[in-house]
C-alpha cells in the first residue's frame, strides 16, 4: 500500500490539551507511499492460499520491497522499521527484523515488532508517529503481517514437559521410562486460541450475542455482507485498489488479486447456517470476515523530510486514540468508544467527515456498533456522555469494500484501512477521513485522516 500522509500529533497533559505541546507536535508527520500484497484466503476452497509455502517474513519482505520501488525510496533513508502481528511464527518473533533485513535495509536500522490483536498495524503506525514527532527519526517504515496458511501448532503440555524431561534425562532408563509413559492424549495438539483469554469465548459468538443486544437481524447482516462484496468487485473492477502489488510466488503463478471478493445472492447467503450459536444465530461464515493470508507496508515521514527528498504526500494522520472496555459484552464495541474521542481531539464532529472506514469484522459487529452510536440511551448508559454519537452516512461508508470482502490478515488490516481512506479522499475530493476499528480484549482504535492539499 502507497500512500502519502502527514501526521499532525495533538498532546495531552493531565487531561487536558496542552497547547504548546500540541504546537511542538502538529511537526506534520508524513505517512508516505504504501502498499500491500493481494490478500488471499487461506481455506479458500478451490486453490488454497497463494501465498500457503512461504512464511510470514516473506510476505513482510514483499511488501517492504514493492513500498521502495514504488517510492524509489534510498534504503539508507529510513530511521526505523515497525511492524505488527498477532499469530507470531516461532523462528521470526520478531517478524519486523526478519523481513527488513530480507528486503534489503540496512542492518544499522533498528527495526521491532509489535502486538494489538486486530489494530496492531494501527499501532504500528502510530508508534512510528510518535517517534517522529519527538525528534527521534524523520523516516518511518511501518506495516502488519499475517500467516493464516501456517499457524504455529504446539505439542500437548503432556508431551511437551515429557520431551524436557528427556532432554534432561541422564540414563538409558530413565529415557526409556519416559518414553513408556507416552499416552495417546500426549499427542493432541494444540492449535492457537480462537478464544478470548479472559472470557474463554469465540469472537463470532461474541459477535452473535453482540448483534442480538442490538436487535441487528440475520436480514440486516446478509445485506451488509453483499454490500461489501459488491462494492469490493466494483473497486477491483475500477483498478480503484491502487495499494495492491502483485507477488510471485517462487515455484508457483503470479498472485495479482485479492481471492475473497464473491458477490453472491441473497437467496445462497439465506442457505447458510449459523456459525457459531447454533440453531438459532445470525452470524454465518457469510456475514463474517475470513481467515487471510497478507503484508501491507506503509512510509511515514515528517514533512519536512518528505518535500525535501521531493514526495508529495496524499494524507495527513490528523489524530488518533485507543480505547478499550468490557471484553465480555462490549468486544466489538470499540469504534463506538473510539470515533467520538478522536474526533474530539482532532476539533471536528460527524458531520465533517467525509470518508468512513471501519473494520468489518461481522456484519453484525458492524451494525451493532452503528445502532450503539445512534443511541441516546447508550451513551448515556455506558459512554458517560449527554447525547449519542451519531452514525456515519452510509453513503460515505465503505465504500470499496472492507475486510468481509477483502479478507483480514490480522496484523495487516488496519495499514489498509488508513490507505483506502487517503486514496478515498484523494479520488472523491474529500477532506477528513476516520478510521475505526475493533481488537479481541475489548480494544479499540480510531484515527482522523486529513488530505493534502493537491
Amino acid at each position: 500500500m502507497c500512500i502519502w500522509v502527514s501526521v499532525a500529533l495533538r498532546g495531552e497533559h493531565n487531561g487536558c490539551h496542552d497547547a504548546e505541546r500540541d504546537a511542538a507536535l502538529l511537526s506534520q508527520t508524513f505517512l508516505g507511499d504504501a502498499v500491500r500484497g493481494m490478500l488471499s484466503q487461506y481455506d479458500d476452497p478451490a486453490s488454497g492460499s497463494g501465498y500457503a509455502d512461504l512464511m510470514p517474513h516473506d510476505l513482510a519482505r514483499a511488501a517492504l520491497q514493492g513500498l521502495l520501488n514504488r517510492t524509489n525510496l534510498p534504503k539508507d533513508a529510513v530511521d526505523y522499521i515497525i511492524y505488527g502481528t498477532v499469530i507470531q511464527e516461532v523462528k521470526t518473533s520478531n517478524v519486523a527484523r526478519e523481513a527488513a533485513l530480507g528486503a534489503g535495509f540496512s542492518d544499522k536500522i533498528p527495526a521491532h515488532t509489535v502486538t494489538m490483536a486486530c489494530i496492531s498495524s494501527n499501532q504500528a503506525m502510530t508508534t512510528g508517529a510518535g517517534l517522529i514527532a519527538a525528534g527521534q527519526c524523520d523516516a518511518i517504515v511501518a506495516g502488519g503481517v499475517e500467516f493464516m496458511s501456517d499457524v504455529p501448532i504446539r505439542h500437548s503440555r503432556k508431551m511437551r514437559k515429557t520431551m524436557l524431561s528427556l532432554s534432561r534425562a541422564k540414563t538409558l532408563g530413565q529415557r526409556l521410562g519416559l518414553i513408556g509413559s507416552i499416552r495417546l492424549a500426549h499427542l493432541t495438539p494444540e492449535l492457537p486460541a480462537v478464544a478470548e483469554f479472559s472470557t474463554a469465548e469465540t469472537m463470532g459468538h461474541s459477535a452473535d450475542r453482540l448483534a442480538a443486544a442490538f436487535g441487528v437481524s440475520r436480514l440486516e447482516q446478509d445485506e451488509f455482507a453483499l454490500r461489501s462484496h459488491t462494492l469490493a468487485k466494483k473497486a477491483q473492477d475500477d483498478g480503484l485498489l491502487q495499494d495492491v502489488i502483485s507477488f510471485k510466488v517462487p515455484g508457483r503463478d503470479i498472485v495479482s488479486k485479492d481471492n475473497g471478493i464473491r458477490p453472491s445472492s441473497m437467496e445462497q447467503l439465506k442457505k447458510l447456517k449459523p456459525a457459531f450459536i447454533k440453531p438459532h444465530g445470525t452470524v454465518t461464515a457469510a456475514n463474517s470476515s475470513f481467515l487471510t493470508d497478507g503484508a501491507s507496508a506503509v512510509l511515514i515521514m515528517s514533512e519536512e523530510k518528505a518535500l525535501a527528498m521531493g514526495y508529495k504526500p496524499k494524507a495527513y494522520l490528523r489524530d488518533f486514540v485507543y480505547v478499550s472496555q468490557d471484553p465480555k459484552d462490549q468486544l466489538l464495541l470499540g469504534p463506538t468508544y473510539g470515533t467520538p474521542k478522536a474526533l474530539e481531539r482532532a476539533g471536528l464532529s460527524m458531520s465533517d467527515i467525509d470518508v468512513f472506514e471501519f473494520h468489518e469484522a461481522f456484519a453484525g459487529q458492524i451494525m451493532a456498533n452503528l445502532k450503539a452510536m445512534d443511541s441516546d440511551w447508550f451513551a448515556q448508559t455506558y459512554m458517560g456522555r449527554k447525547t449519542k454519537v451519531g452514525t456515519p452516512p452510509i453513503e460515505k461508508f465503505n465504500l470499496w469494500g472492507g475486510s468481509l470482502s477483502l479478507g483480514h490478515p490480522f496484523g495487516a488490516t488496519g495499514c489498509r484501512l488508513v490507505t483506502t481512506v487517503a486514496h478515498r479522499l484523494q479520488k472523491e475530493g474529500g477532506q477528513y477521513g476516520l478510521v475505526a476499528a475493533c481488537a479481541a480484549g475489548g480494544q479499540g482504535h480510531a484515527m482522523v485522516i486529513e488530505a493534502y492539499p493537491q
